[in-house]
């Protein structure tokens, strides 16, 4: 398993790829498996690659709390697609850390990953029994966006492929059309429903706009309770 080297372009190629039908490396929630890929990149995969940017924009948001998503961060090697090799150029580990994994009371290791594995199981269990106590009524509101190019050479189609490629619990895309706006220039304009309790409309205005090679601005054309 791997992503091959996610430092070369072929390597976030595969991470896009991957990510296509996926929110996260594993499972339905971030957790250290996102932590352990994205400190792998050295920097925002590139426009085109609308996947791994959604994905790398949706975890950066987490920087603060990294330390407290679940799971246990493994070496790049345990994820990605089967049959690639992990390839990512690692830097070494320090003094600092060497002494940290020495096992002065010849712990078992097996012990340790036992432990590992119980902390992860409670944690999810914690979240599927927090998700499970939804209220009886949930908010929801159908909003509609504009979403305006830069040009008229800007590939409209592409730009749509970024938009929809976000993909958030509470969030549902809808209908969408081209509409023009004058010399040439036409604008996107998408519906989708939302969760209020999840999903706001700043969290969407930002990671549309995160696609900066083909989205100039949002705006919301049109906002309705349900």
């Amino acid at each position: 398993m791997g992503f091959g080297d996610l430092k070369s372009p072929a390597g976030l190629g595969v991470l896009d790829e991957f990510l296509a039908d996926k929110s996260y490396i594993e499972g339905y929630v971030p957790s250290q498996a996102d932590v352990a890929v994205f400190e792998a990149l050295s920097g925002p995969p590139p426009a085109d690659l609308c996947h791994a940017l959604r994905w790398y924009n949706h975890i950066k948001s987490y920087e603060k709390e990294k330390n407290s998503l679940p799971g246990v961060k493994k070496p790049l090697a345990n994820y990605g697609p089967a049959g690639v090799e992990d390839t990512t150029a690692t830097k070494p580990v320090s003094k600092v850390e060497d002494d940290d994994d020495i096992d002065l009371f010849g712990s078992d290791d097996e012990e340790e990953s036992e432990e590992a594995k119980r902390i992860r199981e409670e944690r999810l269990a914690q979240y599927e029994s927090k998700k499970s106590k939804k209220p009886a009524l949930i908010a929801k509101s159908s909003i509609l966006l504009d979403v305006k190019p830069w040009d008229d050479e800007t590939d409209m189609a592409k730009m749509e492929e970024c938009v929809r490629s976000i993909q958030m619990d509470g969030l549902v895309w809808g209908m969408s059309k081209l509409v023009p706006v004058g010399y040439g220039i036409k604008k996107l304009q998408i519906q989708c429903v939302v969760e209020d309790d999840k999903v706001g409309v700043d969290i969407l205005e930002e990671q549309i706009t995160a696609f900066e090679d083909y989205v100039q601005s949002v705006d919301v054309a049109a906002f309705n309770k349900i």
